[in-house]
């Protein structure tokens, strides 16, 4: 679900963009709209334009399908979570950096909220939705990879260590979310991903006797 934490955690985020970005973001919104009022399988994209008041081209023209629509913006994900990788000290431990990495993405932020949590609920319940964002997941992935080999004097085309440290980072942030939207009660978001992070850090312990996590033998 990295799409949606190195995302727009408000609706907000999109102020001072530029105009196409802009656009981009209203039709977006648009799309998001009816998917959660209709279902995205009866979302047509000639309802979108109608909405929007555009032609159906115009909109194609932004994006390839409605699916990519509601994920937009892998590329500019990809490049927040590099950069923030980039701008630890470079004798940190890589551990250590990328949790500040992931944390620099919450800071100045308040928790999700609802039309945000609702886009996050309606993309893990949409199985489409949830094949693109794998899609943008993976690119964010590769260029954390090529990050970590670059700290790490590894090659990410010939060694193994930066794509699995990438990956595992990836899967510990959408299960953290995840477990988030599922909590009850709810922990702040950027706790959950650090307490994800952490545990993964310390090589994914068993719980201990007193853990949460922990529950008695069948």
């Amino acid at each position: 679900m990295l799409v949606l934490i190195t995302g727009d955690l408000h609706v907000h985020a999109a102020r001072g963009a530029g105009p196409v970005r802009c656009l981009r973001f209203r039709r977006r919104q648009t799309l998001l709209r009816l998917a959660i009022e209709r279902g995205l399988e009866h979302v047509l994209v000639e309802d979108i334009a109608a909405v929007a008041d555009v032609a159906p081209r115009t909109f194609n023209n932004y994006f390839p399908s409605k699916e990519a629509a509601i994920i937009a913006e892998g590329a500019d994900r990809a490049a927040r979570m590099r950069d923030a990788l980039r701008a630890r000290p470079a004798g940190e431990p890589l551990w250590t950096a990328l949790q500040h990495a992931v944390a620099e993405l919450f800071a100045g932020r308040r928790e999700p909220d609802r039309t945000w949590v609702t886009k996050a609920r309606l993309i893990k319940a949409t199985p489409a939705l949830r094949v693109e964002q794998l899609k943008s997941d993976t690119s964010v992935q590769q260029l954390l990879a090529e990050e970590i080999a670059r700290r790490t004097g590894t090659n990410p085309q010939q060694d193994l260590y930066p794509r699995l440290a990438a990956a595992a980072v990836i899967s510990a942030v959408r299960a953290a979310l995840d477990h988030w939207l599922d909590a009850d009660p709810a922990t702040p978001l950027a706790q959950v991903v650090s307490q994800a992070l952490q545990q993964l850090a310390d090589g994914l312990p068993e719980p201990g006797e007193n853990s949460q996590n922990r529950r008695p033998p069948p």
